[in-house]
């Protein structure tokens, strides 16, 4: 990878971890506790229910990614950044475009 390469991915990731945020933020108002006081009816509590947990579901994979993508953001200078953790062969540049936090090839992800 070039550094041109570097530097455009690198954009990518910044906005990619400013996007997480956003969402973060949103869910975290989204997985907020049914308050019993709420007129609802039980059904309407219980899909109320439902979706949080969904939505916490959700608020914890935002939060996973936003970690991994921190994680490629600080390391993307490093000189073994793109290379496959397991066979060490370099990482598809277009996996890395769609996945910047990957650090496995698509061959070794399969495993």
């Amino acid at each position: 990878m070039n550094e041109r390469e570097k530097k455009d991915l690198k954009k990518q990731i910044r906005a990619l971890i400013d996007k997480m945020k956003e969402d973060i933020i949103g869910l975290e108002k989204m997985t907020e506790p049914v308050k019993p006081e709420n007129s609802l009816g039980r059904i309407s509590r219980m899909d109320a229910i439902n979706n949080k947990s969904v939505m916490e579901v959700s608020l914890r994979n935002k939060r996973d990614k936003l970690t991994k993508l921190r994680v490629a953001f600080v390391n993307i200078d490093n000189e073994n950044f793109g290379q496959c953790k397991m066979c060490k062969n370099p990482i598809q540049p277009k996996r890395l475009i769609y996945m910047p936090e990957s650090n496995r090839c698509v061959r070794c992800a399969d495993r």
